[in-house]
């Protein structure tokens, strides 16, 4: 029996991505996700305030605090492997 780790390995391209996880997920689940990277993403640029975030993104402020504690104090380091390796896909 695979994982689900293992099926979203086996996910080449964003398409291919944005199909599985319409099927496995509800809408709103979905946007629950985008909405936290994006939320990682402007984190990551060190200038925005939580306030700031909230009002660009209408996450909540508990999701804000919820990825911030993600990136900086919890052991995973999961949305910074992410970013990394699209920084280095990404041309300067």
């Amino acid at each position: 029996m695979h994982t689900l780790w293992q099926a979203l390995c086996k996910i080449e391209k964003a398409e291919e991505a944005e199909a599985f996880f319409k099927d496995l997920c509800t809408p709103h689940e979905v946007n629950a996700l985008q909405e936290r990277w994006r939320v990682c993403q402007l984190l990551s640029e060190e200038k925005y305030s939580y306030r700031e975030i909230h009002k660009m993104t209408g996450a909540s402020l508990t999701t804000i605090g919820r990825v911030a504690r993600f990136l900086k104090d919890e052991p995973y380091k999961g949305y910074q492997l992410i970013q990394e390796k699209l920084k280095k896909e990404t041309p300067s």
